[in-house]
């Protein structure tokens, strides 16, 4: 698979939960840290995620947010 995306954060899917459209994928990247995305349930099953599968976050934005209360 070729990107133009420089972010991709190789790891494993922990967990898969579709919600009514929308599922919440958890990815165990290589050095521990965990990642959360929210991707359609279509997506989900096109794709094949299960629990243990390998896969890579790609994080593709121009820009970063970071707040704190």
């Amino acid at each position: 698979m070729k990107l133009s995306a420089r972010n991709v954060l190789p790891g494993k899917v922990l967990e898969v939960r579709k919600g009514a459209t929308t599922a919440q994928v958890k990815l165990q990247l290589d050095g521990g840290a965990i990642v959360t995305a929210a991707i359609t349930n279509e997506a989900v099953d096109e794709l094949a995620l299960a629990p243990g599968d390998v896969a890579s976050a790609i994080v593709k934005a121009s820009d970063v947010i970071i707040g704190k209360a």
